[in-house]
């Protein structure tokens, strides 16, 4: 096999690490550059960070020609809504990543609620307001046990309100609406009810016209074991989960996800990359919660360790449209659960700087890979935090139980002041009997 392109990835966070960690895996893969990347990211065999302005499109663009760039690959979903393929595909470069009119599937709530209905796409019920006084008159008379309410434009994971209350609904319509808490991307209000049922992420390679699923994997929201306390970005997921079950998986494949992939060529647009859809397993079946134009953090992490294949040759097809041709294989011996190790005052607040202990260790432990979040190189060359989620450890074991014992022991020995990560990831299949 011989080397064949270089690869500039987007982003500088841990799913950004494990990506690159993947990529320079293959073969056909001479160079990694990832921009703004970071200290952890630029450990990885191959790989190069680069600190370059992604938002100015013909700098990055030329900085690609002149790095015989082969293939762009788009981490977050704030440059994908910003039209960042659509710019650097002007200049004749091939993205893996979603255009700007694929994005809103993310980026605008309300206008993707309007997809899903329009396509048969199962989601719950719901409607979109610009207007308080509107918002409030739906929620004081809708037929629904509970509510949700969600800033309709991109807030970072932050703009969604499981209201216990008629009140905390209200106080949440105000918050998004009328005082703009999320600024631009709390225009609209969507308010819809609330699913109950084990959430699960299921997410898809495609290329526009066929999807290969991913194996499914669970997210852990809440900062607290038991899912207590504020949401964050992730405190850890695991990979395969049981609580989906194949039939059902099947569903959500041809339902959802294949359909959804269909409603936008529909649409006019070529929906090129990672689709990822948030499902809740409902007693009556699996519902749509939202999607995402790329891949998730921290699912990625956990997902990469589980794959098989090339990642380089299936973001190939997919931008070459040949998916179809493809056998994506997956280890399913194995499970995979990954533990975030976040800093003091995390996700209200970050600590800097401080020095990070056992990460060594750690790292040359078989079966276990740890990935970067929020990490930097300190005066003395020492690696210390930099940001909420700093590190995530990811352990792979002949079971579920074994995974989660080994990453939790892992998160254990890497130490920081204020470190806190949880200790019962998988629970919720653990409590349902699954081992």
């Amino acid at each position: 096999m011989t080397e064949e392109g270089n690869i500039l990835v987007i982003g500088s966070g841990g799913r950004e690490h494990a990506l690159c960690w993947k990529l320079a895996d293959s073969p056909y893969v001479k160079r990694i550059y990832c921009a703004p990347g970071s200290v952890g990211i630029s450990t990885t065999n191959k790989v190069e960070s680069v600190d370059l302005n992604i938002k100015d499109y013909p700098a990055l663009a030329q900085w690609a020609k002149d790095h015989q760039i082969d293939l762009v690959v788009i981490g977050p979903e704030d440059p994908l809504a910003d039209g960042i393929v659509d710019a650097l595909s002007s200049y004749g470069l091939q993205c893996f990543g979603p255009p700007k009119a694929g994005a809103q599937i993310e980026a605008n709530k309300d206008w993707s609620k309007k997809f899903m209905d329009k396509y048969q796409i199962p989601t719950a019920r719901y409607k979109s307001f610009t207007d308080a006084a509107l918002a409030k008159q739906f929620i004081n008379t809708a037929p629904y046990p509970a509510l949700v309410v969600k800033a309709s434009g991109l807030a970072a994971g932050k703009g969604v309100v499981v209201a216990a209350t008629k009140e905390e609904a209200y106080q949440a319509v105000d918050e998004i609406l009328s005082e703009a808490k999320f600024g631009d991307a709390g225009q609209t209000v969507v308010v819809e009810e609330l699913l109950e049922g084990d959430e699960v992420s299921v997410l898809a390679f495609t290329d526009g016209e066929t999807v290969s699923l991913l194996p499914p994997a669970q997210d852990h929201k809440r900062v607290g074991d038991g899912d207590t306390g504020p949401n964050t970005g992730g405190m850890g997921a695991y990979s395969p989960c049981p609580l989906i079950t194949p039939d059902q998986l099947a569903d959500v494949k041809d339902q959802v996800l294949q359909r959804a992939v269909d409603g936008l060529k529909a649409e006019g647009i070529k929906y090129v990359g990672v689709l990822y859809a948030g499902m809740m397993v409902t007693k009556a079946g699996p519902m749509t919660l939202e999607f995402n134009c790329r891949f998730g953090d921290p699912e990625t992490q956990v997902l990469m360790t589980l794959l098989e294949s090339d990642l380089y040759k299936i973001m190939k097809a997919c931008v070459n449209g040949t998916l179809k041709q493809l056998q994506v294989t997956w280890n399913t011996k194995l499970s995979a659960v990954g533990v975030v190790i976040a800093s003091k005052g995390y996700p209200e607040t970050s600590t800097k700087g401080c020095v990070i202990s056992g990460l060594s260790q750690v790292q040359a432990t078989p079966g276990l890979t740890v990935f970067h979040s929020g990490v930097a190189r300190g005066a003395n060359g020492t690696l210390v935090t930099w940001g909420g989620r700093v590190l995530l450890a990811v352990a792979r074991a002949a079971s579920l139980r074994a995974a989660a014992a080994a990453a939790t022991a892992a998160a254990s020995v890497i130490d920081f002041p204020g470190a806190h990560y949880r200790k019962d990831i998988a629970h919720r299949a653990f409590s349902k009997g699954f081992q």
